[in-house]
């Protein structure tokens, strides 16, 4: 016999697990706030941009090739600013306890899409730091590469600033309780009809039907026995109570 399953059933089924599944969707916003308010590090995130172009003679033009070719520089540019050459003497100028590996993670260079610019970004739990590490970065990476290969066509465009009131970018307490929201409520919802698939107790004539392939002929309700009584006592007769006070 082929099981079906009714939309209703399935409405039934949340309701009745309403509770858990509101438990274990409220339990995963509280952990994902707690943790990302009070447990996760924030860490801040500053930026300074570089400009790839080749300095110019009052009686140079430029052409479509020379941009291109300066284009293409910044992929090697993004490799050599994260090697061992740039990254030993950014350290050295911060004079900071942060191993070579740490440094180089905390920076990222990304290219400004269809230009000669380019981005070094560096972050840090330390907002001020982020500004240094950035700016120091530019700033060895333009006098190295004179000598690396030998071209003069890297200038810093701006450099990395504090601002007024920093704020860090990760993490998002807000993204992640709406994340845990969605996936606590589904978690909750799975278990509910998980286990209301384990669930095979018999609870109404519908699944007797289902177990035993034969038709439910008839039914016992369950009775209130004091309603019962109750209901079942003999109101005194006109004649009884006539009886009774003729007697009286």
């Amino acid at each position: 016999m082929e099981e079906t399953i009714s939309l209703k059933e399935l409405f039934s089924t949340l309701k009745k697990r309403l509770a858990l599944i509101i438990i274990i969707t409220a339990l995963a916003t509280a952990t994902s706030g707690i943790i990302s308010y009070f447990f996760l590090t924030p860490v801040y995130s500053t930026s300074t941009q570089i400009l790839v172009n080749q300095s110019k003679g009052e009686q140079q033009i430029y052409n479509v090739s020379e941009i291109q070719t300066n284009i293409q520089l910044i992929n090697t540019y993004s490799v050599i600013i994260t090697s061992p050459t740039i990254i030993d003497k950014v350290r050295e100028q911060l004079n900071t306890n942060m191993t070579n590996e740490e440094l180089r993670n905390s920076i990222s260079v990304a290219n400004e899409r269809d230009s000669q610019v380019f981005r070094i970004t560096a972050e840090h739990p330390d907002p001020a730091l982020a500004v240094q590490i950035a700016n120091t970065t530019a700033s060895v990476f333009q006098t190295e590469i004179q000598t690396i290969m030998n071209v003069d066509n890297v200038s810093i465009l701006s450099q990395a600033d504090l601002g007024e009131t920093p704020s860090p970018i990760k993490p998002r307490p807000s993204m992640n309780m709406a994340i845990a929201l969605v996936v606590g409520l589904m978690a909750g919802v799975g278990l509910a009809f998980l286990l209301e698939y384990l669930d095979n107790t018999i609870k109404n004539e519908t699944d007797i039907e289902k177990m035993l392939e034969l038709p439910v002929l008839g039914a016992i309700t369950q009775i209130d026995h004091e309603s019962e009584m109750t209901t079942n006592v003999p109101e005194p007769t006109a004649s009884r109570m006539r009886g009774e006070s003729v007697g009286s």
